[in-house]
């Protein structure tokens, strides 16, 4: 009884405090850490005894975590983004650990707990970055991809750190009465059983495991395959902690070899269910370990330790990425979404305990800090996005590089020329229909010019550029940008300064078709319906029904869509009556095709396919 009711306490906080944070707009990962801290010891006591019995939950948590990732290692990836991995990686993990390491020399620490501290603090979370990075849509951006070579080359410095680690012990076999059966080894022993625990696990999963999930793999049992993954995690990382190494390490190392076998994919989807849920306990965790009784007796020295870690990883981050010529607004987020500490400090921490490098007041001052950092980083990240990138990030765009001079003067105006613009622009110029081109990403400029096209630079919602672009004489705009808002903003520009311009707006969804019905734009282009009408009229064909008949009906439905299109905006906002008017839509348009269907069946309907007839319609199949 008592699992239960820890796992009902752990998932009511989640369910709860989750929603409320998304609808905040604070992410997740902030959400699941003020559910920790809710529920934990120093604010309803619900679970946890000074936050010691919640971290063998996150520690399960990081576990699972760090072999999904090692599972994602692909080498082509590494290879692809090996410039910044080593670059960016070892520039932000060795001048962190140079900056962080006399200051802790300075406060008495011995060299050899400086140094181990150091290592821990000049990690970030891999979790909070990624999944926040994620979250926000920002993963192929410069500032996510930036981030995910420095947590990618810290994932991988793990290793060597705990290798380390046990030569700089200082009295190992005092250390809390910890045994395992390689403390009774000098250090460079268990230095040496940690690079061979590393061969074992290679050679094993070369040789052994792939073989083995072959085998299982042959079962068609796909619930014996998922087991058999969450067996090796747990068995892997169990022989680690044997030996006295980090379980976290040994689940790395497996995703690692893994990350080549025919069986990766199918591991990731079948351990992604768990990987959402196990990331939520691990801050869950991380969130009802903060201790506040020693923060309130030593605010002093936490808040000091919080504020001197973030401000040193900052300049670490943000000059790193002047050096790798990051822009502005990228640089900042960059430099937000890594300054924290990161979870594989938990590890580090606990293992330099165990070997006596640290004490345990100062490894639970050093593990309080670190949980303020994580539970700032999002405040931090919203602060960035909502107050500093709008009021420098974005406006340092323009100064980095001004807008081209625009010497063309053409009927027609393309803003936007990624995937979705440039096939517009192609096909304008096929048929003989020049275009004026502006795009707001240097780095696609640069490309595209050196592709044939004549693109100009500049954010095409600013009026002055639109004006210089020909607004006032052309006769066509496409609003053809990736981004939805800045599709939004060009569109209001246009209809306030340039009435006269007919603009074709592209809408990623249902939801940013409304809000441009609601500024008034009449003609909106749904990027993905058009598509999905001609994937349908293909399974129609592909069923037996004449290709006229069923690219008819396509054309109907596309008809019938865009009318109740309009209707729907009305109501988008009362949630009741845009349910009610949605379900009549849907079923007044099912409707109506299947009359037009029956009807077209009914007549001369020969057109096109004459080698299909209309009995390959009548059956079951249309009835």
């Amino acid at each position: 009884m008592e699992f239960l009711s820890q796992a009902m306490i752990y998932l009511a906080a989640a369910v709860i405090c989750v929603p409320v944070a998304k609808r905040l707009g604070m992410g997740s990962v902030l959400g699941y850490l003020l559910a920790g801290i809710v529920i934990g010891p120093f604010v309803l006591g619900f679970i946890g005894k000074e936050g010691q019995d919640i971290m063998h939950f996150a520690e399960f948590g990081v576990v699972m975590m760090l072999f999904l990732i090692g599972l994602e290692l692909e080498p082509a990836q590494f290879w692809r983004l090996r410039r910044s991995i080593l670059g960016l990686g070892s520039l932000q993990l060795g001048l962190t650990t140079f900056i962080l390491f006399p200051a802790f020399l300075i406060t008495g620490f011995a060299w050899q707990a400086a140094l181990a501290v150091s290592l821990a603090l000049a990690m970030s979370s891999t979790a909070i970055a990624l999944q926040t990075v994620k979250e926000k849509g920002l993963s192929q951006t410069a500032a996510g991809q930036a981030s995910f070579s420095v947590l990618l080359f810290q994932d991988i410095a793990v290793i060597p750190v705990l290798a380390i680690l046990p030569l700089l012990a200082i009295n190992a076999s005092a250390a809390h009465g910890h045994t395992t059966f390689i403390d009774q080894f000098p250090g460079w022993v268990q230095t040496l059983a940690l690079f061979l625990a590393v061969g074992i696990i290679y050679f094993a999963g070369r040789y052994l495991i792939v073989p083995l999930l072959r085998l299982i793999a042959r079962t068609q049992l796909r619930e014996l395959f998922t087991a058999s993954s969450l067996f090796l995690v747990v068995a892997i990382a169990t022989l680690m902690q044997l030996v006295g190494l980090s379980p976290a390490l040994g689940a790395f190392l497996a995703g690692v070899v893994l990350a080549n076998s025919e069986y990766r994919h199918e591991l990731e989807s079948d351990l992604q269910p768990f990987k959402g849920l196990l990331l939520g306990l691990f801050f869950i965790g991380v969130g009802a370990s903060i201790n506040f009784e020693l923060i309130r007796t030593s605010p002093g020295t936490v808040f000091l330790l919080v504020a001197g870690i973030m401000l040193v990883k900052s300049f670490v981050l943000f000059l790193s990425g002047r050096i790798f010529r990051l822009k502005t607004d990228q640089n900042l987020l960059y430099t937000f979404a890594l300054s924290q500490v990161g979870e594989f400090a938990f590890v580090l921490f606990s293992f330099t305990g165990q070997l006596g490098i640290l004490s345990a007041e100062w490894t639970g001052t050093l593990m309080a800090a670190t949980a303020i950092t994580m539970t700032v980083t999002p405040f931090l990240l919203l602060l960035n996005e909502k107050v500093i990138d709008p009021r420098f990030g974005v406006k340092e765009k323009p100064d980095e590089r001004e807008a081209d001079i625009i010497e063309d003067r053409h009927k027609v105006i393309i803003a936007g020329f990624g995937h979705f613009g440039s096939t517009i622009g192609r096909f304008l110029r096929a048929n003989g229909v020049e275009a004026t081109i502006l795009d707001n990403d240097s780095d696609r400029v640069e490309l595209l010019r050196r592709m044939g096209f004549k693109v100009y630079y500049g954010d095409a919602t600013r009026r002055d550029l639109l004006e210089s672009a020909g607004a006032g004489e052309a006769k066509i705009l496409v609003a053809a940008i990736d981004d939805p808002e800045s599709n939004r903003n060009l569109a209001s520009t246009v209809k306030k300064h340039f009435p006269h311009l007919r603009t074709l707006v592209r809408a990623r969804s249902r939801m940013d078709a409304y809000d441009l019905i609601e500024l008034g734009v009449n003609d909106i282009y749904r990027e993905s319906l058009h598509t999905s009408i001609a994937l349908g009229v293909d399974v129609l064909a592909g069923l037996g029904y004449r290709r006229y008949t069923a690219l008819r009906q396509g054309q109907k439905f596309l008809h019938y869509d865009e009318k109740a299109l309009a209707g729907m905006a009305a109501m988008r906002h009362d949630t009741k009556q845009y349910i009610i008017q949605a379900r009549e839509s849907f079923r007044l348009q099912e409707e109506l095709l299947s009359r037009d269907l029956h009807q077209d069946l009914a007549g001369n309907d020969h057109s096109w396919d004459s080698e299909t007839i209309r009995e390959s319609l009548s059956g079951p199949i249309v009835e």
